[in-house]
């Protein structure tokens, strides 16, 4: 829109102008901004998020065969404890064997 003024005309074309430059620096700005934060992070000992899941895939599978374990363990325990108590009632009609004595060092 022209208006009769030339000055205010000029006024419209500078705020134009230094609109544009603005878009322009602020391009820059946030150029810059990411360079710098992708170098920090590139300092940094991160994983990516594949990385981060592979692990605790492995993890959570760890854990479930260790929980496996301790209880095939308890069950391990348990047979040879009720074993351990079975034994003396077997062997009550026969004369307990002395112990063996240690030798001297």
């Amino acid at each position: 829109m022209q208006t009769q003024n030339p000055l205010l005309d000029d006024l419209a074309r500078v705020a134009t102008s230094a609109l544009g430059a603005l878009t322009g620096v602020r391009a820059e700005v946030e150029a810059r901004v990411r360079d710098q934060l992708e170098r920090v992070l590139s300092r940094m000992d991160l994983v990516t998020r594949e990385e981060f899941e592979a692990a605790r895939a492995m993890a959570a599978k760890a854990r479930l065969e260790q929980e496996t374990l301790v209880a095939r363990l308890e069950a391990i325990e348990a047979r040879l404890a009720a074993l351990e108590a079975a034994k003396p009632q077997r062997r009550a009609g026969k004369p307990a064997a002395p112990p063996d004595e240690a030798e001297p060092a």
